[in-house]
């Protein structure tokens, strides 16, 4: 019982650094948009209104919508838009046409969490190291160097993983969460009046007084809860409870206090309205705290980082992308993994946003729009589990979801306001990694159904090669083939150049199936053709790791000796050629091309032994 106590209480200080990192930063720059945008005439009233409005909108969307509801739309105990998207799709795979729809508007989301992914690191850690300008205007000049320099070196040690330093994310971010509390109560303890606005009458006060203004500034009030998605994409990490837990004991009581500080100071200074958040401490205080904010803001980076290799992985697992190159960076932890390629693209990006943009109130121009986007198509995705997946009554399912829709439509749209000022840069890197994936997706159909057309039937072929069987050298070959029955191009090459057959033979495809995990009892499945040789199935869920050796390591028990000295694989290595007239335009089939010579080796992605692999090249049009 002790035991348990102690794992609970661990797990939620992990899920206040990971999960609430990114949610916990934003109470640098939320109220300060909202005041500094110059749409809202400062008088308390307005004060009491604004600040009403950002609790109410933290009640809503974050406490019921993801912590209530979404949380529990787990797939197998993940969470995450590719675990309910992938749930929504199995929900409704009696439905091709509406299967279809709903698999592109959730790939479309998943794609703006790398414009998410750009833009949270670039306002978080530049919108910290703005807390120097406090201190004194002589650092204005250096801004940006040292939120670059920060940057950078954030990037520089993914490689490394984060085992290390990750058992101190808990404890940094929860002394941030007890700092802003008590910076908020500090503040509140002058005018305990301010508390009075957690009443909804101000916030519905301000929105009928006000409901054009009260329109433009959801873009800017949306700020106070992006991370929302993180808590529903870390339910495989931490679990419901703790993430539950985390919220409502430390989080948003913390959030809350700080932002009613922030009023309560800005009813008292009106001037601070420039940067009421570092305004709130003490001079002796400001260095400090600006090193801790920064603290706050790299753990809140670190946590949309390893977020954004891990959506990675599974969009490769579920064929939207070519393979990448991936290291493990944690013997424990599987899901600690590293992509070089990721990582530095989010770097560049993230760099090119800091350069672009020049300040955290130009970013939060930027913010919100894929945030808002990805909060709706949620919503979306939600109605469909809970009606087909949960069997749930219409007027229920509609009951549950509309409230949530029609508030998350109104951020959304509000949001748009900011497309030309800056809302285009994540939508425009969401959309870049949205075309990739289409065309990945169409190619690798296009791929294999060329494939399947020029496929000869495993069976029939067996029978006819050992009608005059050619020479059995001993050992084992492995055969990877991506079509159940069909004979490997790799199997044709052996035999037309080496002209001999091994003692035992293994034909293996590897599945990918639309669950984050599978276990090893329906890992294999194994079928005899005779003449010692087998069709071998391998099933993977898109958060397993795949490791085909260890996988055939299940069958030795069902008649087929497989010793890792002896055996060999074989894979066909394609050269994908494009042609005028198939079924994409030609530069996408040439990006496609270009894709599939740069993905990184199938022997890699499969965890193949590098001293026994042989690759065999074949050309295929397309």
């Amino acid at each position: 019982m002790q035991s348990s106590k102690s794992s609970l209480a661990a797990l939620t200080v992990g899920a206040i650094g990971v999960v609430y990192g990114d949610i916990g930063t934003s109470v640098l720059y939320a109220v300060k948009e909202v005041f500094g945008s110059g749409h809202v005439p400062f008088t308390p009233a307005n004060v009491y209104g604004i600040l009403s409005i950002f609790f109410w909108t933290l009640t809503i969307i974050v406490s019921i919508k993801y912590v209530v509801l979404v949380l529990r739309a787990d797939n197998e105990g993940e969470g995450g838009l590719v675990a309910m998207l992938a749930l929504a799709s199995q929900s409704v795979k009696d439905k091709p046409k509406l299967r279809k729809i709903l698999l592109l508007v959730g790939i479309f989301g998943t794609c703006l969490f790398y414009g998410d992914g750009v833009i949270t690191p670039a306002i978080s850690v530049l919108s910290a190291v703005e807390g120097l300008e406090i201190v004194s205007h002589a650092f204005k000049d250096y801004v940006i160097p040292i939120t670059l320099v920060v940057l950078f070196l954030l990037f520089f040690v993914q490689k490394n993983g984060t085992s290390g330093i990750g058992k101190f994310f808990g404890p940094i971010t929860l002394v941030w969460f007890v700092t802003i509390a008590a910076l908020g109560i500090s503040h509140i303890v002058s005018n305990p009046a301010i508390l009075w606005a957690i009443n909804p009458l101000y916030a519905l006060r301000f929105m009928f007084s006000m409901p054009g203004t009260t329109f433009i500034i959801l873009g800017a009030v949306v700020l106070c809860v992006t991370g929302a998605e993180a808590l529903y994409a870390d339910l495989g990490h931490f679990g419901k409870k703790p993430i539950r837990l985390a919220w409502f004991s430390v989080v948003m009581p913390a959030l809350t206090l700080n932002y009613f500080g922030q009023g309560a100071l800005l009813l008292e200074r009106p001037e601070a309205v420039k940067n009421p958040f570092f305004l709130m401490a003490p001079d002796w205080a400001l260095v400090p705290l600006v090193i801790l904010a920064t603290l706050a803001t790299v753990i809140a980076s670190q946590a949309l980082i390893s977020g954004a290799f891990s959506v990675t992985k599974q969009a490769v697992q579920l064929g939207y992308l070519p393979r990448l190159q991936m290291r493990h960076t944690s013997v424990r932890d599987t899901g600690q993994i590293y992509m070089p390629f990721v990582n530095w693209s989010l770097f560049v990006a993230i760099v090119l946003a800091v350069v672009m943009f020049k300040s955290s109130s130009s970013l939060a121009a930027a913010y919100g729009v894929a945030v808002t986007t990805d909060m709706l198509i949620t919503t979306i995705l939600t109605f469909f589990v809970i009606r087909y997946a949960w069997k749930y009554p219409l007027w229920l399912c509609i009951a549950a979801t509309g409230l949530f829709f029609v508030i998350d439509f109104a951020f959304w749209a509000s949001n748009l306001l900011k497309l030309f000022a800056g809302g285009w840069f994540p939508l425009a890197i969401g959309g870049l990694v949205f075309l990739l994936m289409v065309t990945w997706k169409t190619g690798r159909q296009m791929l294999s159904e060329k494939q399947k057309s020029d496929a000869i039937d495993l069976p029939s072929f067996l029978e006819a090669v050992f009608v005059s069987p050619p020479v059995r050298v001993s050992g084992t070959a492995v055969f990877l083939t991506t079509e159940i029955g069909t004979v490997p191009n790799a199997l044709l090459h052996n035999l037309k150049h080496n002209k001999v057959l091994h003692d035992h033979n293994l034909f293996v495809t590897v599945r990918h199936h639309e669950v984050p995990w599978i276990g090893l009892d329906k890992r294999v499945e194994i079928t005899t053709l005779g003449h010692h040789c087998w069709q071998v199935t391998i099933h993977y869920g898109f958060k397993n790791d795949p490791d085909v050796p260890r996988a055939l390591e299940q069958i030795r028990a069902r008649g087929c000796e497989i010793e890792a000295m002896t055996t060999s694989y074989f894979l066909s290595r394609d050269l994908v050629v494009p042609t005028i007239g198939s079924g994409m335009s030609q530069w996408r089939e040439k990006l496609f091309a270009q894709m599939h010579h740069n993905a990184s080796g199938a022997a890699d992605f499969l965890n193949l032994p590098s001293g026994s692999v042989v690759e065999l090249g074949s050309k295929i049009e397309i």
